[in-house]
């Protein structure tokens, strides 16, 4: 029993050292978080705006356009940054970070579990920009601490569940320029193939299949019902965050196997 302690102390030491690893990369370059604060500003001040007006896309009880689409729009900026923090492990292949992590005697799957964190961090600066526009544009905002709480990790959840996937990519894809093309192909997809714009009644059958297989559907939703006042869950809260936290062990044990791919 013991035994099984220590190891478990030794993993979560290990993860917490890669994930202050990588906050120290964020604090030494945070022109990051500006630049990534443009797209939600963007979508929210432009898209959500005008839609809201035009009243083109109908919504569940009748809420404003700008409320239902507020967690959609959080929900595609974590998407938007975990898709790509899988081009850290290409960098440090090249770097040979990477071999010196694997002569280590961390364990492949708190390294995985690190960089997959590390990306929920980053993820959480896009909902203060997120919140701050929504209540610039009278969104109807929970400030209830519970729900805060529930919002921060499903934000965490989420990065983790996409950032996972791009370390998936990362070890196949081998190269920078594959890489990038790899996710610019299925960052759109994922968005547009989820509740975050529209919600799923509306949607063709083939879509509804696809939506309902996708992790970001189950982000929003429970989003939805934690940062809006009166805000409720379509799936149930319990099958929202059990989707992100299953699709995230699932794709964490496959990247920490697959981590000394990245070496080669």
């Amino acid at each position: 029993m013991v035994k099984l302690v220590n190891s478990v102390a030794r993993f979560v030491f290990k993860t917490c050292a890669i994930i202050e690893l990588e906050a120290r990369k964020l604090r030494h370059d945070p022109t990051e978080l500006v630049t990534r604060a443009v797209q939600p500003a963007l979508w929210l001040l432009l898209f959500g705006e005008v839609f809201t007006k035009v009243r083109a896309i109908p919504t569940p009880n009748n809420v404003p356009y700008i409320d239902f689409m507020a967690p959609g729009i959080l929900a595609q900026s974590v998407l938007f940054i975990a898709i790509f923090s899988g081009m850290t492990i290409i960098w440090e292949r090249d770097l040979g970070i990477v071999h010196k992590f694997l002569a280590s005697p961390t364990p492949r799957g708190a390294l995985a579990l690190g960089k997959v964190l590390s990306a929920g961090m980053r993820a959480l600066s896009q909902a203060i920009v997120v919140y701050a526009l929504a209540l610039i544009l009278g969104v109807g905002l929970s400030w209830n601490p519970l729900h805060l709480i529930g919002m921060v990790a499903v934000i965490v959840l989420c990065a983790a569940t996409f950032a996972a996937f791009s370390l998936l990519i990362a070890f196949l894809a081998k190269t920078r320029e594959r890489f990038m093309g790899i996710g610019q192909v299925l960052t759109m997809p994922f968005f547009f193939a989820s509740n975050a714009i529209y919600p799923i009644g509306i949607m063709p059958a083939w879509l509804k299949v696809i939506a309902r297989i996708n992790p970001l559907t189950y982000a929003v939703d429970a989003l939805r019902a934690l940062m809006l006042a009166g805000g409720t869950s379509s799936f149930g809260l319990g099958l929202d965050f059990g989707v992100l936290i299953l699709a995230t062990a699932i794709l964490v044990t496959v990247d920490g196997m697959l981590y000394p791919r990245a070496a080669t």
